[in-house]
């Protein structure tokens, strides 16, 4: 599969804990970049597509007729399957009635809702628009507006969360017309206003985050909810074809200011410079600084997923040493419930998600050992 990736980098309000390249929405601005982005499309013409997907930034604070240029834009340009997925964000106090039906006549089919909490004083905490009963709203009109594919994103470990107000949210989201879950532990990045010693402070420690994480894998699966990646679920046959895409090795082209691609053997970005991008006459594409290579990164994206990592294709990157290698190390792991091992497939389990990074490392290591 091949995913398009489109950055909308616009917000209303700008959230204390993002660290996405964005700015403060203007009309004239937002149209001016959607010319800019129809130029962009038309050097890719022709080019095959699966998937769409709007992030940011807030996609959903554009005019309707703005979005529309650029869906047109990406019709006339790419190549897009009749069955793709195309999936725009959205912020539940951004979207009405009328801008959700509107979505649904330009062909998209999947909404991703910022929620992050039912708690009205975790939203107040975040930063977020709206509250609980807003975005209860939005997600019933999305579905009366015809999507059947809608999914809702659930903040883990903000300032005063509970298990209880956490399971709270759970249960208030999983009664609503949603079929995918995407659950983010809450990470404070350097240089946003999250990044003090207060803030710190008063966010979940990691045994806190851990029995959260771990109470929530299990809450949703109880729902319907089945765990595919570490931090998203999906009731059957709604997993996000797109982030797939990136998850499995796929092809993406990345359009907008801080956008990245790995298109043809090449991984590339775009600078985060909204105006150098209005003004230029095509996006600027630079190599980023370590070229793609399956071998380096198939254990690292494979192990995102609970399908994990396959036998054959361990041969076919490491040879069988390090596929040896691999599998008598993930074995220890095993004996510690952190991993699945079978003839077929190396898997983390939800314990092990909480680690992976170091059993990632580990892994890696145990390859390049094998070569000395």
């Amino acid at each position: 599969m091949r995913g398009i990736y489109v950055h909308i980098p616009f917000c209303l309000q700008k959230c204390p804990y993002c660290d996405f390249y964005s700015v403060r929405f203007d009309e004239g601005t937002a149209d001016a970049y959607a010319d800019a982005l129809v130029r962009n499309f038309k050097a890719y013409s022709g080019v095959k597509a699966d998937t769409v997907y709007f992030g940011g930034g807030t996609p959903s604070c554009l005019p309707e007729s703005t979005l529309g240029r650029i869906v047109s834009g990406l019709k006339e340009s790419f190549d897009i399957a009749g069955n793709a997925e195309i999936t725009i964000e959205a912020n539940p106090c951004t979207v009405t009635p009328q801008k959700l039906r509107a979505y649904r006549d330009m062909g998209i089919d999947r909404i991703s809702f910022g929620v992050q909490s039912a708690d009205d004083n975790e939203l107040r905490g975040l930063g977020r628009l709206h509250d609980a009963d807003t975005a209860k709203r939005a997600i019933n009109a999305a579905h009366d507006a015809g999507f059947e594919n809608i999914s809702a994103d659930l903040m883990i470990g903000v300032a005063g969360q509970t298990k209880d107000s956490l399971q709270r949210s759970i249960d208030t989201i999983t009664a609503l017309p949603v079929s995918h879950i995407s659950a983010y532990m809450l990470k404070i990045e350097p240089g946003t206003p999250f990044d003090n010693e207060h803030t710190r402070a008063a966010t979940a420690d990691d045994e806190l985050m851990r029995g959260m994480y771990l109470s929530l894998v299990k809450s949703l699966a109880e729902r319907g909810f089945a765990q595919y990646e570490i931090s998203n679920f999906a009731k059957a046959g709604f997993e996000s074809r797109h982030n797939l895409v990136y998850w499995t090795g796929g092809e993406y082209i990345g359009f907008g200011p801080a956008a990245h691609s790995l298109y043809k053997g090449r991984r590339f970005y775009v600078p985060g410079d909204l105006e150098k991008y209005i003004s230029s006459p095509t996006q600027p594409e630079l190599d980023e600084d370590e070229p793609y290579s399956e071998r380096e990164e198939y254990i690292m994206l494979a192990l995102r997923l609970t399908s994990g990592l396959d036998a054959g294709k361990l041969i076919s990157l490491y040879g069988q040493q390090g596929a040896d290698r691999v599998t008598a190390l993930a074995r220890r792991y095993e004996k510690a419930g952190l991993c699945h091992v079978t003839p077929e497939r190396i898997s983390l389990t939800p314990e092990g998600f909480l680690v992976s990074n170091s059993i990632i490392v580990e892994l890696m290591e145990a390859i390049e050992q094998g070569k000395r």
